[in-house]
């Protein structure tokens, strides 16, 4: 039987070792082609820059150029850009798949191409939807595995039904591993008609410096106003539920917070509707629309509570550990996999979704009686440091990654 070392050690191994592996009976590390079909910067791609760290030496199949191209290309990955600029970014995750007809020649050749560069690759990694539905046909063609990285809930929140059971079938027919953030997300997949043998579920991981600074002096370096404060950190999108959290601040005088993200997917009238609705609530000098930002830890430890008040079920909720880890109470709406990672509460407040009183009455006992938070928020960070590290993280897609490979 073929022996297949950790990837640790495989990474060490320059090309003569590997031939020698070989010989001796030791899997070589196997060559893995990344796919994407954005070069944005969101939650899937972050964590996609982190998977990819141990694995320098493989590809990246990019749809689009753009900062997922920088950042993968300094883990070590080659970039493979498609020749043109793919049909799919003007396709949106909720609408017919009618809509895609007029391009199907341009998505016909942008698989053929994902096919031929598959060819050179032993594993093919597909980390969106829209990756894996040209990765599926491509993989399959060329006989390679295929891993499709799910980062999504697959429910009628988020997509059609059509797209639903296209996708579902796809991957009970194509792939080799479908990887998930949480339990949420693997229940949603099987629910929508897919295999549960074909799941496994690896939670996102991230490091966060420890490094503690009091909140007063982090927020005058920033130049955030004092008294209480909140924040909401996470692309401005209608299902983030951005505007929820304006109303319930509508209700609480003196409350003020930051909004950090932008509109990173066609979602600049959502921002805009939140300027307005901010406005006419008369809260415009007390929410402040920072824009997307790349301290986002500082700024979360400059606040007194983050809020995530999603409306819509998260298939994870990556600024929740964010918060967990620099040690900042969290109130999160319960959807999805919010209680999964706040242990059913125990680390952090739930209120059920689409609710600003709840919400309102939350921040309020929150103001009304901090010491009551601190143990919560101690077993919060506890927990994320427990669960949600990026070594973690990479260690258990590497050693799923190294699975498929065997077993193809």
């Amino acid at each position: 039987m073929t022996e297949v070392l950790p990837v640790h050690a495989l990474a060490e191994r320059g090309p003569r070792d590997r031939a020698r592996a070989a010989r001796s009976g030791v899997a070589a590390r196997p060559r893995v082609l990344f796919v994407s079909h954005t070069g944005t910067m969101s939650g899937a791609e972050l964590v996609l820059r982190d998977a990819v760290r141990p694995w320098a030496g493989s590809s990246a199949f990019l749809f689009e150029d753009g900062a997922l191209t920088e950042a993968l290309r300094n883990e070590g990955l080659e970039i493979r850009l498609a020749r043109r600029r793919s049909a799919l970014a003007g396709l949106k995750r909720d609408v017919s798949p009618l809509s895609a007809l007029p391009v199907l020649g341009q998505l016909g050749a942008l698989a053929l191409e994902i096919a031929g560069a598959a060819r050179s690759y032993d594993v093919v990694y597909a980390n969106s939807q829209k990756a894996f539905l040209l990765s599926s046909l491509a993989a399959r063609a060329v006989g390679r595995p295929l891993i499709w990285h799910l980062h999504d809930i697959l429910d009628g929140a988020h997509f059609g039904r059509v797209q639903r059971v296209l996708q579902v079938r796809l991957a009970n027919l194509c792939a080799a591993r479908v990887i998930v953030p949480s339990e949420a997300a693997a229940r949603a997949f099987v629910q929508a008609g897919g295999r549960r043998s074909l799941i496994r579920i690896v939670p996102n991981g991230l490091d966060v410096d420890p490094a503690p600074c009091p909140a007063a002096t982090l927020r005058a370096e920033l130049g955030l106003p004092d008294g209480p404060l909140v924040g909401v950190f996470s692309r401005l999108a209608p299902w983030k539920g951005q505007d929820i959290l304006i109303e319930a601040l509508a209700t609480l005088p003196g409350l003020g917070c930051i909004v950090v993200g932008a509109p990173l997917f066609g979602e600049d009238a959502y921002a805009a509707h939140l300027r307005d609705l901010a406005a006419r609530q008369g809260l415009s000098d007390r929410v402040l629309f920072l824009g997307q930002r790349d301290d986002v830890p500082r700024l979360m430890r400059a606040v007194d509570a983050v809020v995530h008040p999603s409306v819509d079920p998260e298939p994870f909720g990556r600024t929740l550990v964010e918060a967990m880890l620099v040690g900042v109470p969290v109130i999160a709406t319960d959807a999805g996999a919010s209680a999964e990672i706040l242990d059913g509460g125990a680390a952090g407040t739930l209120v059920p979704p689409r609710r600003p009183d709840r919400l309102a009455a939350a921040l309020s006992g929150l103001f009304a009686d901090p010491d009551s938070f601190r143990a919560r928020t101690a077993l919060a960070q506890e927990r994320a440091l427990s669960r949600y590290g990026a070594d973690r993280m990479q260690r258990d897609l590497a050693d799923l990654i190294l699975q498929v490979a065997g077993q193809a």
